[in-house]
């Protein structure tokens, strides 16, 4: 299944299909239209299935980004792209694992950086739901590292984007 999913690309349905019932604020249901933009870079995020990463706040307000590096950017600096939100008043964050194209929590994520592997934004965080799956794309892609939620930092992203 691993392999089928890294060498196809996932149509539409499928997409809709494998986020459809995520927890996401009460609705159920994760639609992504396809004029829903990446508030960091503007990127149409419906493109990149593979990569689409989602915060949800108290209020409902939601928002999707095209990569778990540009959601980083995002939480590190709410007030510049969303005035009056702030991250004490989101609700939940998800990131899309890479081998099972689904969302998962961020904050339980495994995330690999310095792969061979580049998202739609150049080098990226590669989201996985455990350190098994984590550990084997590193080994395959030739990552540099394992990171956890908490250990990113904007000194990460900084640096992903200077290899890009």
């Amino acid at each position: 299944m691993r392999a089928l999913f890294q060498s196809a690309r996932l149509p539409a349905l499928i997409f809709l299909l494998c986020f459809a019932g995520a927890s996401q604020g009460g609705d159920g249901e994760v639609t992504i239209k396809k004029t829903d933009r990446c508030p960091v870079c503007g990127m149409f995020v419906y493109k990149y299935p593979k990569w689409v990463a989602r915060i949800v706040f108290q209020s409902g307000d939601a928002f999707f980004y095209d990569g778990a590096k540009d959601m980083f950017k995002y939480v590190f600096d709410i007030a510049k792209y969303t005035p009056g939100q702030s991250a004490e008043k989101i609700q939940s964050i998800f990131v899309t694992d890479y081998y099972e194209v689904e969302l998962i929590d961020a904050k339980t994520a495994f995330y690999v950086i310095g792969s061979d592997v580049l998202g739609p934004m150049g080098h990226e965080l590669l989201p996985f739901k455990d350190q098994e799956a984590a550990q084997e794309f590193l080994e395959d892609h030739k990552g540099k590292t394992i990171l956890r939620f908490q250990d990113v930092t904007p000194a990460v992203i900084e640096s992903l984007d200077r290899r890009s």
